[in-house]
């Protein structure tokens, strides 16, 4: 769990929930003992600060193109794309994707609809938008899972996954649990 800033505590909540360890990276050592890695929502332009300031961009990036498994959320998916409307800010840019900011509106146009995700099947998912960007272009390797009116809202490319909504808002653990089982290959305990 990246816990530089914004939302980390959700889903380090979300995960404990399903039996699964979900230690704090705040500095590139914590790197070596991580399995997989979550970029919350917060604010881009700081975690993508920050990522520098600690010295955990270079290290990340090294361990991402080894394979390390990565969930990005609102924030964390801006921080994953290649490329960003209007903006030359810190990323990671390890996905073939491109996405505009707070393109659904300001804080005070935060909402909440129920999503067809693919890979989850029914019932729908509620999807929590709070300042949320959205995905304008993803190249050849990138699996759409959900848009929302044509907006594109959840894609995988392989050991990446990607959400323009907050899953650690909710109660529903199915995309986090996906995210753990099918995007890292990880285990998770029988009884959850």
């Amino acid at each position: 769990m990246l816990a530089l800033q914004g939302a980390f505590r959700e889903h380090k909540w979300a995960l404990e929930r399903l039996g699964v360890s979900a230690p704090l990276v705040l500095k590139a050592v914590d790197l070596a003992a991580i399995d997989a890695l979550i970029i919350p929502g917060g604010e881009s332009t700081t975690i993508g600060r920050l990522l520098n300031v600690f010295g955990l961009m270079a290290p990340l990036l090294a361990r991402v193109a080894a394979g390390l498994p990565v969930f990005g959320t609102c924030a964390g998916m801006v921080l994953l794309a290649r490329e960003i409307e209007g903006s030359a800010q810190p990323r990671l840019g390890v996905m073939d994707v491109t996405v505009r900011r707070n393109a659904f509106g300001r804080q005070v146009d935060s909402f909440e609809v129920d999503l067809t995700v693919s890979v989850l099947g029914p019932p729908p998912f509620r999807g929590v938008f709070i300042r949320a960007p959205y995905i304008t272009r993803v190249g050849p390797g990138v699996e759409v899972l959900a848009s929302l009116a044509e907006k594109i809202v959840l894609v995988r490319q392989g050991r990446l996954l990607a959400a323009s909504f907050h899953p650690e808002l909710t109660d529903d653990l199915r995309l986090h649990r996906y995210f753990v089982a099918n995007v890292a290959g990880l285990a998770i305990p029988a009884d959850r």
